[in-house]
């Protein structure tokens, strides 16, 4: 049951963060450009300083969020379970 619980716990935690970081970079990409990022970076109509700042900004970002809660719930998970999640106990 726990891992279950943990995949639920993680899962919904790095989803809602993703959207939450996706939102955040699309605001700062539209204050700092003055226009709405690219919503396709592989169309070859834009141009690559374009598509390539918005991967690395994006995905840093997007990336650095799902960590951050992850690891969040993974600390809930082990104070509420008196243990990490399987998947993150260590191997001795």
């Amino acid at each position: 049951m726990g891992a279950l619980v943990w995949k639920i716990l993680g899962t919904s935690a790095a989803i809602g963060a993703a959207a939450v970081a996706n939102k955040l970079v699309t605001s700062g990409w539209t204050a700092a450009t003055g226009k709405q990022p690219p919503t396709n970076p592989e169309d070859p109509e834009v141009s690559w300083p374009e598509a390539v700042g918005w991967a690395v900004a994006s995905g840093a970002v997007v990336g650095v969020a799902r960590l951050l809660a992850t690891r969040k719930a993974a600390a809930y998970y082990t104070r509420s379970a008196g243990h990490p999640p399987k998947s993150l106990q260590k191997v001795s």
